[in-house]
């Protein structure tokens, strides 16, 4: 080892000295590293020595460049947490991107503006188009005429003749006089039903809902007949043909209600409550039925419900002159979703009332004619001719429900063909949505005026009004309407009478254009766009009623009126029938995909195409045109002709469709990244797959957020799992899914996105190549997730198809309750989904294996059906638990079953990498109850390898385990198959415990099981196992297994964990001296003493010590040198440490230091090995401790003479001041009565004991152990503090000391002779004669030794005779001086002779040089 020496000997400072070399160097300044004691000491004054001054590099209390460990960590931290922003998240897998891409185009369309967003002020906002225009919104699909039966049973008719429909129930009724006819007006040749029992011509006939209870339950509706005298009630009970039409059958109530008057309107609410009017007066009657008669009412009853008590009882009085001048009510609507009855009288006046009670009608808001022409006028800024006093006339009202807006209630229509729309709200507050309060007035909330005339219309492009054009409210193309409906979401007929015609109904349909409300969104100034057509019935209508289920995009009204998102759910979309005097005619909305098939149909050219896509794009926008397009490509789009399917679409207009996708789609592109580097996730999709998304989400829209079973019991009371979703249903989502899968794979090279690495090619910049990657991830997602729903709902089906109830009984609770939580979301995108299905798979199997089929066709079938919920894995997996379940029969042998076990594992292994946790674990579980603990850690391992095939986790366990590394992820997948084999090996050894190793000198069954397993477990290279084998080992407390263990991993085990924790280290010790490595262990055991660990110093020096001791010893494969220079750097570790345990030791019990200061200093050198410079400068030097200044100036290699003499120097009187100061403080304790003691020794005893202990310490280093300028000043220290006779000491002390330290006699009587011929202070006059008596006690010792060892071949050089006889004739001159605390000058004469004398007679003459003591 190096050290650095002092380039100048400055005493007492010590700048640059002693430094040990850089593996001491501390690269920061110790914090404790400053002056030991405050600058007003005065210890160094005390013994008389000088003040030295402090250099500057230990000045006290200045402020540090340090920043505190805690300051270090959180920088660290932060450093760390800055990194972690720029490190990019995992990868999101496909299923889980598609799904999300899914549910943002779900919440696009459910976020449609609700009815009030658009329906406000004035508008006059139209697409009109021609009847037969291909862009046409409504179209007749079919005329049905009147069947001759009927026309037969007309020609009878003698009184009057009413007809009607029930489009629900796809029949038409006409009633005859006294007699009523139904029949169905889909059939070619339909059957009459008739009702001829009534006494009196029926004027009204209405279905209606029936009460709840009070019918048997095939009864599903009630028919309504009423006439002059009487209304009679009759049961309706409906049934499915085979062909999808419904066929009904009427039943008898005995119900009937005699009445008077004329009933003319007659309707029903949900909940069955009836109400009727008559035409002569304007009171509103409900008809009250029960099942029984009671005591005091009948089975039918009639309430007067708008005049109660006396008033109601009072006659009628009849007209005077006509009908006309009395008021009375001609239409009567029911809003069954607030409970509102709306009444309309011939008055134009219109009256809310609630339907509180069961039992009640409370009229809440009454607003006439006047009230209505306030409000406009209010409304309008000038005065609209459609809508004046005299003209202006309500002809019928139509409901708007509480699902379909909360503002808007009610449509009127007036004669003059505007509509008028109102809001109600309750008088406390404007709260548009409080349950159960009934509004209290009514307000007109917006004008909604006909179309522009022909001559009105100004030329554009655009079809609706522009920013700031002006309402048309003078056009008078709907003069005179006659009657009008609306259907949600805003289908409107209104039935107009022309002038001359009479007889003649045209019909003018209008529907709320979804494109044009979408786009704009929620702004203020959002318009109430319609698109509008004109058909022609040639003939008056009758009735009119929706065949569809009433529309209704979400159950709330943000989203209600979408009519873009569920035009896939029904594909003939909403149908309503019209019947007049020639037929039933079948009117359909057109949905944009079919408008959009239409209209690429009936295109010419390119570039008329491409005008249709723009105009498509401009009233749509361009994901909607592109999703129309796919969907008319995948063969969706209605050709417009009755009970003819959507795949009946020619070839051109599917070629055209694919072309607008193809050319129209987009490209992806890359958001501003405002100076950062692109990335693939940042990627914006091309508008062809938000089209492909958009879609999708369509078509699974009705099933995506539904759940799978429903739980219910049937009229038995038996359990019953029952399908959310029709079968019909899931088939036709998914052909749909299939559809689209098949058109974007036949297309796959046409399509951008789709077509892989030739897209890439055509990239010309870096961004256009990563958006291209983009894109192909976002396509490749929606491709995984089109399967996963194709393959989920085949799973579904086939769920099903098997007796579903029985697989629900077989499952634990948890799937159970996960069953009927499952989601089809879940299920086709989500990994429990997934994991669920893989359950549900397992138990359709073993029902099938228990009702005895074979578990190959079974799985093999599945899997067919559905793939990825039945793979060829879970075909193994299903083969390999058949073969264990089979294992477990108590009937088989121990070979049989053994041979089914090994074939089981080997089923295992082969789908180690698709076996999941809960098949592991139960599997293990197995293994470990038929005692089969080899095949349980083999399988273990061979899962944990093939979910870990490109070794991360063993990267990851290498590199030190970084935290928020992805990699831990594998790690931990591993660590849940070492778990199981941990818990293997503990019911192993429990096992073992149990039964004898051997017998008879056999071993035992289990003694076998358990060498097979330890065999499996250490001939495994499974690096990452072994590792978290040995970890285990350690926190079960099995040092010794672990130390017994022979592998190679475990030396690197050991090796990495020595160096994170103490114990380890000292692990890793023991396992090198367990094997005679000692060279290894010794080189741990010094790292270790100079870690970073919280060790003392005592315990690093117990450390060194026995790395010392290894060290000494040989070690096979280790070179002498190497082991020598490690020897060599630990011996030099150990004094240093010896040092700095010695200054703490010292430092602790030095009471001059300040008690601030102390845990400083404790904290410093009761730690890590300092390095000696700040040892010496900080502490030793500082404190005064020139005992071990000395030592460090060995260790250090310090050679100074002058600086070491100093220190001498100092260290001698700093010695002798401390003695005489403890004595004086004995003797003062002693004088107050103190206990008595021992008295301290002597001054030059304490420093004898200083000197031999520094000797030693410093293996008698010349250096810092210099006779000859030590040896006179201990001599003059002796002479001149009286450390002689004077104090009963021995005078011949300081030449007693160095001889006992092995200097040789030559050397010292050398010294003391230049002493002698110096006469230097304080050895002049008669002061010589001490050092006459020391040369004499010096040559007389060293004849003495030449004697006693017996050689007489031993002289003395000349010199010491010269020298004797020098000493005699100085001592027999001065026999009369003193030599006060020595020999008396007389008797040290008489000696001097003697020794002398002997000195002569062993003297040689002089020969050659002189020696040095001896020859």
């Amino acid at each position: 080892m190096a050290f650095q020496t002092p380039g100048h000997a400055l005493p007492g400072a010590f700048l640059n000295t002693p430094a040990v070399a850089s593996r001491f160097n501390n690269a920061q300044q110790d914090p404790v590293r400053r002056l030991l004691f405050p600058p007003s000491s005065t210890s160094a004054s005390s013994t008389g020595q000088p003040t030295r001054p402090v250099p500057d590099g230990l000045a006290a209390s200045g402020p540090t460049s340090f920043r505190s460990s805690a300051t270090a960590s959180h920088a660290a931290g932060g450093e760390a947490s800055l990194r972690s922003l720029h490190t990019p998240a995992p990868p999101e897998p496909p299923l889980a991107r598609a799904a999300a891409f899914v549910n943002d185009a779900l919440i696009r369309d459910e976020s449609y503006p609700e009815l009030d967003n658009y329906c406000r002020q004035l508008s006059s906002d139209y697409d009109l188009t021609d009847g037969d225009s291909a862009w046409a919104p409504f179209q007749q699909t079919h005329h049905f005429q009147i069947p001759q039966s009927v026309f037969e049973q007309y020609d009878r008719a003698e009184v009057a003749t009413t007809m009607g429909l029930f489009a629900e129930l796809n029949h038409a009724w006409v009633a005859i006089d006294n007699c009523l006819y139904l029949w169905d007006y889909t059939h070619p040749n339909p059957e009459l039903i008739g009702y001829e029992d009534g006494q009196h011509s029926i004027s009204v006939v209405k279905l209606v809902a029936p009460k709840p209870g009070v019918f048997n339950s095939i009864i599903s509706h009630i028919l309504v007949v009423a006439t002059s005298h009487e209304i009679v009630l009759l049961g309706l009970a409906t049934q499915q043909t085979p062909t999808g039409s419904k066929s009904i059958e009427l039943y008898g109530t005995k119900m009937s209600l005699p009445v008077r008057g004329d009933p003319n309107i007659v309707v029903g609410s949900a909940s069955g409550r009836i109400f009727f009017t008559n035409r002569l007066d304007n009171d509103i009657y409900e008809l009250c039925y029960q099942q029984e008669e009671k005591w005091f009412t009948g089975r039918t009853e009639k309430k007067n419900r708008t005049n109660s008590g006396w008033v109601a009882m009072m006659p009628k009085p009849a007209p005077f002159w006509s009908a006309a001048t009395s008021e009375h009510i001609v239409d009567l609507v029911v809003d069954d979703s607030r409970n509102l009855l709306y009444s309309l009288s011939n008055q134009s006046t219109v009256r809310t009332y609630n339907m509180e009670a069961s039992d009640s009608l409370t009229k809440v808001i009454e607003k006439t004619k006047n009230d209505f022409l306030r409000d406009i006028t209010h409304m309008m800024n000038s005065q609209s001719p459609l809508l004046s006093g005299e003209r202006m006339k309500i002809v019928s009202i139509s409901p708007v429900s509480a699902t379909e807006d909360n503002k808007v209630h009610l449509m009127a229509l007036t004669s003059t063909g505007c509509r008028l729309f109102m809001s109600a709200t309750s008088a406390s507050s404007y709260m548009l949505s409080v349950p159960g309060r009934a509004p209290q007035s009514m307000q007109l909330q917006s004008i909604k005026f006909p179309p522009a005339e022909a001559d009105q219309r100004r030329a554009r492009a655009d079809p609706f009004n522009g920013p700031g054009e002006s309402v048309s409210i003078r056009s008078e193309v709907l003069v005179e309407s006659r009657r009008g409906i609306r259907f949600p979401p805003g289908y409107f007929f209104d039935f107009v009478q022309k002038p001359g015609r009479p007889d003649v109904d045209a019909l003018f349909i209008s529907a709320p254009h979804s494109g044009r409300i979408n786009l704009s969104g929620r702004s203020a100034s959002q318009k109430f766009f319609e698109q509008a057509n004109w058909l022609e019935i040639n003939a008056r209508a009758e009735d009119i009623g929706l065949v569809t289920k009433p529309f209704a995009a979400t159950n709330h009204p943000v989203g209600f009126g979408n009519e873009l998102a569920v035009q896939f759910d029904s594909p003939s979309g909403s149908e309503f029938a019209i019947l007049t005097n020639t037929g039933v005619h079948i009117i359909r909305r057109r949905r944009l995909i079919d408008i959009f098939a239409s209209v690429i149909r009936s295109t010419a050219g390119e570039e008329g195409l491409k005008g249709e896509v723009n105009t498509f794009t401009g009233a749509y926008g361009r994901v909607e045109t592109i999703t129309a397009a796919l969907a008319v490509a995948c063969r969706q789009g209605d050709p417009g002709r009755f009970s003819v399917g959507h795949s009946a679409i020619d070839q051109p207009t599917l070629d055209r469709a694919k072309q607008v996708f193809i050319n129209f789609g987009g490209s992806p592109g890359l958001p501003e990244q405002d100076g950062q580097s692109a990335m693939i996730e940042t990627v914006r999709p091309s508008p062809r797959h938000s089209a492909i998304t958009l879609y999708l989400s369509r078509l699974i829209r009705s099933l995506w957020k539904s759940k799978v079973i429903s739980i219910s019991s049937n009229s038995a009371g038996v359990f019953v799992v029952n399908s959310t979703v029709s079968p019909a249903k899931l088939r036709e989502v998914q052909d749909g899914v299939i559809a689209l899968k098949r058109f974007l794979n036949d297309n796959r090279s046409f399509i951008q996105g789709l077509s892989g690495p030739s897209d890439l090619r055509q990239a010309a910049t870096k961004q256009e190549e990563l958006a291209l990657q983009g894109e192909h991830q976002a396509m490749h997602a929606m491709e995984v997730l089109m399967t996963d729903i194709a393959e989920g709902i085949s799973f579904v089906t086939t769920l099903f198809e098997e007796r579903v109830t029985d697989i629900y009984t077989r499952l634990d609770e948890t799937s159970q309750q996960g069953l009927r939580d499952l989601t089809y979301e879940r299920l086709f995108s989500q990994a429990p989904g997934k994991q669920l299905a893989k359950v549900l798979v397992k138990a359709i199997v073993n029902r099938n294996i228990e009702n005895g089929s074979n578990v190959e066709t079974v799985a093999d079938a599945l899997r067919r059906k559905c793939g990825s919920f039945c793979s060829a894995d879970d075909v193994v997996i299903f083969k390999a638990q058949e073969q264990l379940k089979r294992a477990s029969e108590p009937s088989l042998n121990s070979n049989v079953s053994r041979t089914l076990l090994h074939d089981s594992l080997k089923h295992f292994e082969k789908v180690a990498s698709s076996l999941s946790q809960a098949n592991l674990e139960s599997a293990i579980q197995q293994y470990i109850q038929l005692r089969y603990y080899a095949g349980a850690i083999q399988l273990c391992l061979t899962v944990a390898e093939a979910k870990d095939r490109g070794k991360l986790a063993l990267y990851w366990v290498n590199d030190g385990k970084p935290a928020r590394d992805p990699r831990a992820a594998a790690f931990e997948q591993r660590k849940i198959c070492y778990d199981l084999i941990h818990r293997v090996l503990l019911d192993l050894d429990a096992a073992s415990s149990r039964e004898p190793e051997m017998i008879d000198n056999k071993p035992t069954l289990i003694a076998t099981k358990r060498a097979e397993a330890y065999d499996v477990v250490s001939h495994s290279t499974d690096e990452v196992f072994h590792v978290d084998l040995y970890d285990w080992y350690i926190q079960q407390g099995w040092t010794e297994r672990l130390l017994g263990i022979e592998s190679p991993y475990l030396t690197t085990f050991l090796r990495r964990l020595a160096s994170q924790d103490v114990a380890h280290a000292e692990l890793l010790c023991r396992f090198y001296t367990m094997r005679s490595k000692y060279f290894e262990a010794a080189k741990v055991q010094s790292d270790l003493a100079q870690s970073d660990f919280a060790l003392t110093i005592k315990e690093r020096l117990n450390l060194l010590s026995r790395a010392k001791t290894n060290a000494s010893v040989l070690t096979a494969g280790v070179s002498r040198q190497e082991q020598q220079l490690l020897n060599h750097d630990v011996t030099e570790l150990l004094d240093v440490a010896n040092i700095q345990d010695d200054l703490l030791e010292r430092l602790k019990s030095d009471t001059r230091i300040p008690a601030e200061r102390q845990s400083e200093i404790q904290n410093a050198l009761d730690g890590k090995i300092q390095p000696l410079s700040d040892l010496f400068n900080s502490y030793a030097d500082q404190a005064g401790y020139y005992d071990l200044c000395l030592i460090i100036y060995h260790v250090a290699d310090f050679r100074n003479p002058t600086t070491i003499a100093q220190t001498w120097t100092n260290l001698i009187e700093q010695t002798h001041n401390d003695i005489l100061e403890r004595q004086a403080a004995f003797v003062e304790r002693q004088a107050q009565g103190a206990a008595p003691g021992d008295f301290p020794p002597q001054p030059y005893e304490a420093l004898v004991t200083q000197i031999e202990g520094i000797c030693h310490r410093s293996s008698k280093d010349s250096f810092i152990f210099p006779v000859p300028s030590l040896m006179p000043d201990l001599c003059r220290y002796a002479f001149e503090q009286g450390q002689d006779g004077r104090i009963g000491a021995d005078v011949h002390w300081p030449i007693n000391l160095f001889l006992h330290l092995d200097v040789s006699h030559d050397l010292v009587i050398r010294v003391l002779e230049s002493m002698f011929e110096a006469q230097a202070v304080p050895f002049r006059g008669a002061a010589r004669a001490r050092l006459v008596e020391w040369i004499c006690h010096a040559v007389t010792l060293w004849v003495r030794d030449l004697g006693r060892h017996g050689r007489p071949e031993a002289r003395l050089e000349p010199w010491v005779g010269e020298l004797m006889a020098e000493c005699d004739t100085w001592a027999s001159a001065n026999v009369r001086g003193t030599n006060e605390g020595g020999t008396d000058p007389r008797d040290l004469a008489r000696v001097v002779k003697e020794v002398r004398r002997s000195v002569d007679g062993m003297v040689v003459s002089p020969a050659g040089s002189r020696s040095i003591g001896f020859y």
